[in-house]
């Protein structure tokens, strides 16, 4: 039943696309169509999978966690309570989809790519990664800066009851239980065409939903361990976002192309000199395996911006004490507002010195 109901639903919005949209488009919507069927097919209800003798234990004991954070989320969080996070699926990848992001070769502003339902984004997700690759050597072969990554989740915004994957189960349990906190609030509130706003207050929930978590199963040493990681990523963002401003210095000028090139090549490579100071300054290397690979544009491209508005989001909390379900209803106050409306009211929230706890 569950599973005629999504190939209704699927069918319909194919039927709305295909009205408005061209061959190219059409192609995307396919592959969407049919990763999201393949995913359907081998999910199975969380509880069978946890029964299953033939499950490890390992997979067992995250499964039974996840089901708590499930819970958690909608008793404590007072996130959409429904059957998301409730079935299980192995992929048998690594990752869910694999997503393409291209910026011109002078500029730090990514290429958009706008889709039925979300609106438009700064990235283009695929199902196969070939297909990913591909794309991403035609647009190489246009002259733009592209990079490929993969994601161990990601969301239908509550259209679809969004499954547990094994692409989530890989890392600690902070990681796990954020990213459920992470995507439902994706289901709560979501703007068209801000990726910014979308990914900062899905990560201030995620942020306050662990704090809470980790506070009422007496382990707020994890929750500490948690912010450790998040401040050293905080830092690294600001060595790109100081790397972006170079850059957007040296784009927007009136040098010509070559010269651009010299001086591009030269702050790629005074990054990566001051990432190694400050990562042995930390004794911390998590970021060791990014910074190894061929620099470009794209891959500053939507980091740091993901991440200004995240305090803004958690002094709007704080200044209702702490009250989610009046957080919730401020943010989408604010959510209908223009973009310009919305950035000037989170702006009042950047430096406000309050607490939730």
């Amino acid at each position: 039943m569950r599973f005629l109901l999504f190939i209704t639903k699927f069918i319909f919005l194919l039927m709305i696309v295909m009205q408005f949209s061209a061959c190219s488009s059409i192609s995307y919507y396919s592959q969407a169509v049919s990763g999201h069927l393949d995913l359907m097919a081998r999910e199975r209800p969380v509880d069978e999978v946890i029964e299953d003798e033939t499950t490890s234990d390992e997979l067992k004991n995250r499964l039974l966690l996840s089901q708590q954070a499930r819970v958690f989320a909608t008793e404590a969080l007072h996130l959409p309570d429904n059957d998301s996070y409730k079935m299980y699926a192995d992929l048998e990848r690594p990752y869910v989809v694999w997503n393409v992001v291209a910026t011109p070769a002078y500029s730090i502003k990514p290429k958009q790519w706008c889709f039925f339902i979300v609106g438009c984004l700064s990235y283009r997700g695929m199902f196969d990664e070939q297909e990913a690759k591909q794309l991403a050597e035609q647009l190489k072969q246009q002259g733009m800066d592209v990079s490929v990554f993969g994601s161990a989740a990601y969301s239908t915004l509550g259209y679809f009851d969004d499954p547990l994957l094994n692409t989530m189960m890989r890392h600690g349990d902070a990681n796990l239980i954020g990213v459920i906190f992470h995507e439902l609030a994706h289901q709560t509130i979501y703007i068209e065409d801000d990726t910014a706003f979308n990914e900062a207050f899905a990560t201030a929930v995620e942020q306050e939903g662990l704090r809470r978590w980790f506070e009422a199963m007496g382990e707020p040493g994890q929750y500490e361990a948690y912010m450790q990681k998040k401040t050293y990523r905080h830092e690294f963002y600001k060595l790109i976002t100081q790397t972006r401003v170079k850059l957007d210095d040296v784009f927007s000028s009136d040098k010509d192309v070559k010269q651009k090139q010299i001086q591009k090549q030269a702050i790629y490579q005074a990054f990566k000199q001051d990432y190694l100071e400050w990562r042995k300054e930390r004794n911390y290397y998590a970021f060791d395996n990014w910074m190894q690979r061929e620099l470009n544009n794209s891959h500053l491209a939507l980091i740091a911006t993901y991440q200004d508005l995240v305090p803004n989001f958690t002094n709007l909390l704080a200044s209702v004490n702490g009250d989610l379900q009046k957080f919730y209803e401020l943010v989408s106050t604010i959510s209908k507002k223009d973009k310009a409306t919305r950035k000037s009211v989170l702006s009042m929230y950047k430096g406000i010195k309050t607490s939730s706890r």
